[in-house]
């Protein structure tokens, strides 16, 4: 007879492992006795193999179902195990933050509190603890929308100079999270928006036009009222900024185009026009591995799959017709002829790996601005600033650091 087929309890047991840890569960095992023996097993066999192990719910989402109902039914010993081994397991912080705030709604405020509580303090105990963020005028995040249409979110933080940190098709304004801390921190007024039809902005029907949100762009400086601005812009928050310093040259002090072109050519517009066929047909789960390839190089997303997993949650939460919207206005650009007529000071980031806007796009671009400066990052392709944080911020702020006044 055969003594390595797996039973009911083993298996249940090395679902308990793979979940908890080895040393959590060796220390159960072993403290087990004659009282408590068949309640080790009875849950091994039952909650561990049975539930834990069904195939319809992978094992992150059932951590954090755990820890919403722990937080529910206040099992605090059970709330710190489990948050304890999904940090251990690598559950990303902002997904372990918004159980907790999601907690905080269905479950009470109170119990949050002690959420969040016993939560820090697994997190210290790792020296993962995430930087202050105090609540004062000069660092607090205030949010809202503008008042005139097509709404769109905005988020604003710091004192001093006005900068607009404006994002990539597909993205939101969470992408600048970083740069947008660290500038507010060094005496400036940051401002980052959600496109039309991306994040919490509002999604007007298209089609669209580049006209349509450089427009944008000028109503929500003009209604800040903190302009001339400088203008921060990744790939189609470049376009838009390169439209908004020819159109609208009064609003813009200093512009910044990272991995972003002034037109494409008669290719490039072909595959926009696939893109758009691809999301007409499938939605934009159908093209999401393909954007996450040209936005990351395979390196990053091998060392960074929790980046990659987040850019793809957001891509995924826009609109479709929205973005397909934003494509049509992106295969149409063209700013070439107004170029030459760009007089503020002008950086042009490029990524070395970019196969979306690749290096010589950004060489054109910066030639024809007249006095404009190009750099390229080494290891990165077309969402820079996520690839290489600390490369793309020393070139902004030393940009904006040199600006006048």
């Amino acid at each position: 007879m055969t003594h390595d087929l797996q039973d009911d309890f083993d298996r249940g047991l090395q679902q308990r492992r793979a979940v908890l840890g080895d040393a959590w569960v060796e220390r159960s095992l072993h403290s087990a006795n004659r009282f408590n023996a068949d309640f080790q097993s009875l849950i091994t066999r039952y909650a561990w193999n049975d539930i834990w192990g069904r195939p319809g719910l992978d094992h992150r989402t059932r951590r954090l179902l755990v820890l919403g109902m722990t937080v529910a039914q206040g099992r605090w010993e059970e709330f710190e195990l489990h948050f304890r081994a999904a940090v251990e397991g690598g559950v990303p912080l902002q997904e372990l933050q918004e159980t907790l705030l999601q907690s905080a709604i269905y479950c009470g405020v109170p119990a949050a509190n002690t959420a969040f509580k016993l939560a820090m303090q697994v997190l210290q105990e790792h020296g993962i603890a995430p930087p202050p963020q105090p609540l004062t005028p000069e660092r607090r995040v205030r949010e809202q929308h503008t008042f005139s249409t097509p709404q769109l979110h905005v988020l604003l933080q710091g004192q001093g100079r006005p900068v607009v940190l404006s994002h990539a098709l597909g993205m939101d304004a969470h992408l600048w999270d970083r740069l947008a801390e660290s500038l507010a921190a060094h005496g400036c007024e940051v401002l980052r928006y959600d496109h039309r039809g991306h994040g919490r902005s509002s999604a007007p029907g298209g089609p669209y036009a580049m006209d349509d949100l450089v427009e944008d762009a000028a109503r929500l400086v003009r209604e800040w009222g903190r302009g001339p601005v400088v203008w921060v812009g990744l790939s189609l928050g470049g376009m838009v900024g390169q439209g908004l310093a020819i159109r609208h040259p009064e609003l813009v002090q200093a512009l910044v185009a990272a991995n972003t072109t002034s037109h494409y050519p008669e290719a490039g517009r072909a595959l926009w026009r696939q893109r758009i066929d691809a999301v007409r047909q499938g939605g934009l789960p159908a093209i999401a591995d393909m954007v996450m390839g040209r936005y990351f190089h395979e390196a990053f997303r091998a060392q960074h799959p929790e980046v990659e997993a987040r850019s793809r949650a957001t891509l995924l939460r826009c609109d479709p017709s929205a973005y397909m919207a934003c494509c049509e206005a992106i295969a149409a650009l063209d700013w070439r002829d107004g170029l030459a007529r760009i007089a503020c000071p002008t950086l042009v980031i490029a990524g070395a790996k970019d196969q979306g806007t690749p290096v010589e796009m950004a060489e054109a671009l910066a030639q024809a601005v007249p006095g404009a400066r190009l750099a390229v990052i080494g290891d990165a392709s077309h969402i820079s600033v996520l690839e290489q944080p600390a490369e793309f911020e020393r070139l902004v702020r030393e940009f904006i650091d040199a600006l006048p006044g």
